[in-house]
């Protein structure tokens, strides 16, 4: 059937953050600046990468394809959830909110993957070192970005086609700032009890299980660097700390929503907020405030940009 056929919902309305004005214009600036700054960041960082010879190698490489993807995915909400703070009625349509959801597991899902390979690569630097030039060779690492987004665009067109033919011709209201998957189905008018386990499953089985791969791969990181105590084991385990604390901000908001199973409103939007906003904008601090390489190299960049402006 037809989905046109069976659904009078042709948009939906978000019930936003908070009623208060005060609240709204505090999160107004919070939520600006914050995109803003982890824009030019996560920007910074990829022309930092593919300007300096100095970067070009694979640990850097899946850095700056890490930023490209923080970029689409505070994107793929951010705007939006600005916009709307200058609205009363917060709408989006049906086709908008399938396209938010579709790229929001689309990033996440390569993001998942990306991290992986951070961490083997840093496992195979660490651990291995005198194979490392071998195993993390330039094709190795494309092999890596592609099979991360392969991943990822199969998680999120798998879900969508689950969700996309279902009826909706009731209420239309999410109690969110973004369409989300779980309240997305929820609105459905048939039974989506099975659906709802199946998604809820489905991305909180691979958020779980590559957190505790990142896990596992990082203990066995630790324990190697514990039984080296020179200046270099010292740099691994400030690069390792880096990579463990953008795991633990990425990951923390994602398994909640997936695994708690209790209705808990209020923390998921401040947890949806942190994710959307403020991670993308730590990712790049916390990797450039870590690697003194990064700091140089954007130093050189920004002095770069800086003598030609005045130039031209």
């Amino acid at each position: 059937m037809n989905r046109k056929n069976h659904t009078a919902v042709t948009e939906f309305v978000f019930l936003g953050l908070t009623n208060s004005w005060y609240m709204q214009l505090f999160i107004l600036l919070f939520s600006s600046v914050f995109y803003m700054a982890s824009m030019l960041g996560n920007s910074l960082i990829m022309f930092t990468v593919a300007s300096d010879l100095h970067l070009h190698s694979p640990m850097y490489f899946l850095l700056a394809n890490l930023s490209f993807i923080d970029l689409g995915i505070s994107s793929a909400t951010a705007p939006k959830m600005i916009y709307d703070l200058f609205k009363k009625h917060k709408v989006i349509s049906f086709s908008g909110c399938i396209t938010q959801m579709f790229f929001i597991h689309l990033f996440g899902g390569v993001e998942m993957l990306l991290l992986i390979a951070m961490a083997f690569d840093r496992y195979i630097a660490i651990c291995k070192p005198l194979h490392y030039l071998t195993v993390m060779s330039p094709r190795m690492c494309i092999m890596f970005v592609v099979a991360a987004w392969i991943i990822g665009l199969i998680h999120s067109v798998v879900q969508l086609a689950f969700v996309v033919n279902l009826p909706f011709c009731g209420p239309n209201e999410l109690d969110s700032f973004y369409c989300d998957l779980p309240r997305f189905i929820r609105l459905a008018c048939t039974d989506t009890y099975r659906l709802e386990f199946m998604v809820t499953a489905n991305s909180g089985f691979i958020s779980l299980g590559s957190f505790c791969i990142l896990v596992i791969s990082y203990i066995f990181i630790l324990i190697t660097i514990q039984k080296h105590s020179s200046s270099g084991s010292a740099k691994a385990l400030s690069t390792l700390s880096a990579h463990i604390t953008v795991v633990v901000l990425f990951f923390g908001p994602i398994i909640f929503f997936y695994t708690w199973p209790f209705s808990t409103s209020h923390v998921d939007k401040f947890l949806a907020i942190f994710d959307v906003v403020l991670t993308p904008f730590l990712n790049p601090v916390i990797y450039t405030l870590r690697n003194k390489e990064m700091k140089v190299a954007m130093k050189k960049v920004c002095s770069q940009l800086a003598n030609f402006k005045k130039i031209s």
